[in-house]
């Protein structure tokens, strides 16, 4: 589950999940209205008098409710549902936005791309995307089936090893949209959440041009405790030699919203428990505990990653 809160799954935030959202109630409806059909079928079933019975029974109900009825209403509802749902597969904007999100056990790889599709900025476990713009997203997986799932911003879309889906998404106001994996995909699978932040357009461009001009991590004795523990092996912090690529990058960890893949509020006190020991708050992950740190030690890399923003 989120740290936030309960991943709201029908209050839409944008065009591509108002109409997943719209069609999720319309079934929902048909739904209740077939089970009254049958319920009431079932009390003249057993408590009806024998001319209700006997017509219950007849061809004609049989002939109407059990083949014209269903394939009239079922017709119907193939030729609405994709009429309401074409928003999904129609083509973005040629100039919208690109993400690629990888699916790992149990967290997420996330890259910006530029025009020609090539990665020019790294994070993990967060994706920020301009309010009111459609976003394309590229979804892969370097090892198990996942699925990609931010219910008020879009579909469900499965990320398969060997392939490559695209999702659109789209957040028509600011705010921060939660996300989870929605395919069982082993170990901490329900811990495997994820996080949208919508900005407006301007402060999207200038949270952009930030991160884009972000200056050399910071050294010192974080830097050396980073390195001698073995952290670079497992991860990236540009502008340093820590270029791991088995577990998140870190260019940006200080500036998320979460730890552990949505899961943790990020601040030093959490920091200090993920790095000292993971596997006590995301039992199965892939991150070993580090108990023999003390506690000056802990706090003097959670500071040294907390400054990398």
């Amino acid at each position: 589950m989120n740290f936030a809160s309960i991943i709201p799954v029908f209050d839409p935030a944008g065009p591509y999940a108002g109409s997943i959202t719209t069609l999720s109630w319309v079934l929902i409806a048909m739904a209740i209205v077939v089970f009254a059909v049958v319920l009431v079928a079932l009390w003249i079933a057993l408590f009806g008098g024998r001319t209700l019975k006997a017509r219950l029974g007849g061809p004609t109900v049989v002939w109407v409710g059990g083949i014209l009825f269903p394939v009239a209403v079922l017709s119907a509802l193939l030729i609405y549902g994709l009429s309401l749902t074409r928003n999904l597969t129609a083509p973005v904007p040629s100039d919208a936005m690109r993400v690629r999100i990888t699916g790992e056990m149990w967290w997420w790889r996330v890259a910006y791309l530029d025009a020609q599709g090539q990665p020019f900025m790294l994070d993990a476990n967060e994706l920020h995307i301009p309010a009111g713009r459609p976003v394309l997203v590229e979804l892969e997986s370097n090892d198990v089936i996942h699925s990609f799932w931010v219910p008020r911003l879009s579909g469900k879309l499965d990320m398969v090893p060997g392939r490559r889906n695209r999702l659109p998404i789209q957040a028509d106001r600011p705010g921060v949209y939660a996300g989870q994996c929605a395919e069982y995909c082993g170990g901490p699978h329900a811990l495997m959440g994820f996080v949208v932040v919508a900005h407006a357009p301007a402060e999207f461009d200038a949270w952009l041009a930030v991160r884009r001009a972000r200056s050399a991590a910071v050294g010192g004795e974080g830097a050396a405790l980073f390195r001698s523990t073995g952290c670079a092996a497992c991860h990236r912090i540009a502008g340093t030699d820590a270029n791991g690529t088995a577990g998140p990058d870190l260019t940006h960890v200080g500036s998320r919203r979460s730890l552990g893949a949505g899961i943790l509020p990020n601040h030093r006190g959490t920091m200090m428990g993920w790095i000292g020991d993971s596997q006590a708050i995301k039992p199965g992950n892939r991150m070993p505990p580090y108990k023999m740190l003390s506690a000056q030690e802990l706090t003097t890399l959670a500071t040294y990653l907390e400054a990398q923003k």
